[in-house]
């Protein structure tokens, strides 16, 4: 059975993109677009892995994924978090928050697959 992904994603040609790469590699992709929808969406989707941007409108994606890390329903799912901001210290504290995984855009697609793929 086909791996599930949720791709949570404010920037349309960000999520475009990983949705058709993942897509492309045989993986059932659900794309979010804004970041209030994502957890409601992951306990309907059910997803194997969650990408997750950092930096969204309305929510930030270390929320998100610390709020995730405490619901039963969705702690054990690896997370794996993307951001335009790299600055020093922030991989540290998204990792502290609990994601598994960590990418700094732009993002190339090879390293991307392999974190995907160890992830999943």
């Amino acid at each position: 059975m086909a791996k599930r992904i949720l791709v949570v994603e404010d920037n349309d040609l960000n999520r475009k993109l990983f949705c058709d790469v993942l897509k492309s590699q045989g993986y059932v992709v659900e794309p979010v677009a804004d970041g209030l929808d994502a957890l409601d969406r992951a306990r309907e989707f059910v997803p194997n892995l969650i990408i997750m941007d950092i930096q969204l409108p309305n929510v930030s994606g270390l929320d998100l994924i610390e709020t995730a890390k405490k619901d039963p329903a969705l702690r054990a799912i690896p997370m794996l978090a993307v951001t335009a901001y790299a600055g020093k210290g922030d991989e540290e504290r998204i990792r502290e928050a609990g994601a598994e995984g960590y990418l700094a855009k732009p993002v190339s697609i090879g390293p991307f697959m392999q974190a995907v793929k160890a992830l999943i």
